[in-house]
């Protein structure tokens, strides 16, 4: 029984361990807004082109993450509130103002790498 209750405590353990690690990647960004502003995300919330959100095809709704634009080192730091972007190698869909603040809304895509926060 006490084997048991130590196999069980180690396995829960193992996955909050992995559900807590820090996220990383690096890829495409783009930004979206007009045409989904007023709308309702993937989460459900009421979308905002002018809030500090972003999509991401796999991170839980809520995630805060870093987003560093790789051409100039701007840093801003967006919520996860939507699913994609769907299009080829893009790993991230920004808010237009966090597009904004970043610099890149007038080339519409950028490279940055992300990070949990």
């Amino acid at each position: 029984m006490i084997r048991k209750a130590v196999s069980v405590a180690a396995v829960a353990a193992a996955f909050l361990t992995l559900s807590t690690a820090a996220y990383a990647q690096c890829g495409g960004a783009s930004w979206y807004g007009p045409g989904f502003n007023g709308k309702r995300a993937a989460s459900g919330e009421i979308f905002n082109e002018n809030a500090m959100t972003a999509a991401h095809r796999s991170l839980p709704f809520g995630t805060k993450v870093s987003v560093v634009d790789q051409r100039t080192g701007e840093e801003v730091q967006v919520t996860i509130n939507d699913r994609g972007p769907f299009h080829g190698s893009r790993i991230i869909d920004l808010s237009k103002a966090a597009a904004t603040k970043l610099g890149f809304r007038n080339r519409g895509t950028t490279s940055v790498c992300i990070s949990q926060l």
